[in-house]
């Protein structure tokens, strides 16, 4: 008897080297700039020299394709198996930069381990929470990860800061449009393996226009290092503070509650069901990630949202591919010289591709809410307020200053804001197991 080949999940496709290393690029060229922005900031806060900025990027990247490789691969019960890319939170800035001025580097990453070991040991209570996360949530949840991130694509196209004389020139709004435009084109006109590097394309191209109007500057590439290794500890052993640590704790607790939205979002898009195990299995690993972390030199290290919409719009669903985004990272974080060269990428650049991306999550935020009931129930009141809410900061950043730090950290973000909303308006309007109409599969 013949027996039936059986059908590799599109998650689970592993393609021929050439495309899976494209696809993987265009994930590292998305998220570049993001992955490279926290070690900036710290940096920049506490008064690092060029050298120790140097070394937190270089060991930043090596990190997050560490991450990106545990959370797509995976073993033993480690790992979502999913196709999220990993990158430093921005959730945990404004913590650092405080503990950072009382205990320095070694302070940070005292807090940091802990933190992460935390994390780990609790992802399988706080997996049981995947109840209060039917349909109407989730698809809340993946339009305010769109909404939220789409104020970073208009900052990209205006040329990155808002505070530069030439923000929002005609030249950048031009690189901007000229990017989006061959993302668009390549999507429309190609199909196939040409179409589905749409993002890839429009970054290439988009840079290559900006060098010959005089705006890409690639001085960096020659004064940069071919090598760059950085020992772990290098900063020293860490200080473990107990306020320092309580802080990170609060910040690992909302890095968990953005990786829950960020797991189901590309479960959704990849159609790969999230249920407990799973979601444990995707919190392990940003724990162990931020722990790994902390010993390389580095931040927490969580899903990175923007690479969402990339799995939307390339409709490349393979875990693969993004493990292959790790493997780049690892080696962009060895080699300084090859780093520098993808962050000649002009902003504006960035921001046309981006506004494409970002765009598409809100559309598959659409899709899902479109199969949702808004009939005979409170949804409707739930996704409203959700948004409203998760939009507060978006229009005024310091609309929270007011309150106590640890809850600044909570609110700062809009995607972790309005998810809270829509969880709790969920069970208070819904009941704690959702209305019958939203959730036709219980998840076990």
């Amino acid at each position: 008897m013949t027996e039936v080949p059986t059908e590799v999940s599109p998650v689970d496709e592993i393609m021929p080297l050439t495309p899976m290393f494209a696809y993987g690029l265009q994930h590292v060229l998305a998220m570049y700039a993001g992955a490279v922005a926290v070690p900036i900031i710290i940096a920049q806060g506490l008064g690092l020299s060029t050298e120790q900025l140097t070394c937190l990027i270089n060991a930043d990247l090596m990190a997050a394709g560490i991450a990106t490789l545990i959370q797509t691969i995976g073993f033993w019960h480690i790992g979502a198996k999913i196709p999220m890319i990993q990158g430093v939170s921005f959730a945990s800035v404004a913590p650092m930069l405080i503990i950072g001025k009382d205990f320095g580097l070694p302070g940070i990453f005292g807090a940091v381990l802990v933190a992460g070991l935390f994390g780990f040991i609790i992802s399988p209570y706080f997996s049981k929470l995947i109840r209060f996360f039917p349909p109407v949530v989730t698809g809340t949840i993946i339009t305010l990860i769109g909404i939220s991130l789409l104020p970073v694509a208009v900052r990209w196209a205006g040329g990155g800061n808002p505070n530069s004389p030439d923000f929002a020139s005609l030249h950048n709004l031009g690189l901007a449009i000229i990017t989006l435009a061959i993302v668009v084109l390549v999507y429309r006109v190609f199909k196939g393996f040409i179409s589905n590097l749409s993002i890839l394309i429009g970054l290439v191209g988009g840079t290559a226009v900006a060098y010959f109007m005089g705006y890409t500057n690639f001085s960096a590439v020659s004064t940069a290092s071919w090598v760059g290794i950085v020992p772990p500890l290098y900063f020293g052993w860490p200080i473990f503070d107990l306020a320092a640590i309580a802080s990170m704790i609060i910040v690992m607790l909302v890095i968990m509650v953005e990786t829950t939205g960020d797991c189901i979002a590309i479960g959704e898009i990849v159609g790969r069901h999230v249920d407990k195990p799973r979601l444990a299995a995707c919190l392990r690993a940003d724990g162990l990630s931020t722990a790994i972390a902390a010993i390389l030199n580095t931040f927490p290290h969580s899903a990175f949202a923007q690479n969402v919409g990339l799995v939307a719009v390339t409709g490349i669903k393979s875990r693969y591919v993004v493990a292959c985004s790790g493997i780049i990272l690892l080696v962009l974080g060895l080699f300084p010289k090859m780093g520098a060269l993808i962050a000649s990428i002009p902003s504006a650049v960035l921001g046309g591709a981006g506004l494409a991306m970002f765009g598409m999550i809100i559309a598959s935020g659409i899709r899902a809410l479109g199969k949702v009931s808004f009939d005979g129930n409170y949804n409707l009141m739930i996704v409203a307020v959700s948004i409203s809410v998760g939009m507060i900061t978006l229009v005024y950043p310091g609309f929270f200053a007011r309150f106590p730090q640890w809850a600044q950290t909570v609110m700062h973000s809009g995607i972790t804001l309005g998810s809270l909303v829509a969880v709790i308006m969920n069970i208070l309007l819904n009941g704690s197991e959702g209305h019958p109409s939203d959730r036709p599969d219980k998840i076990k």
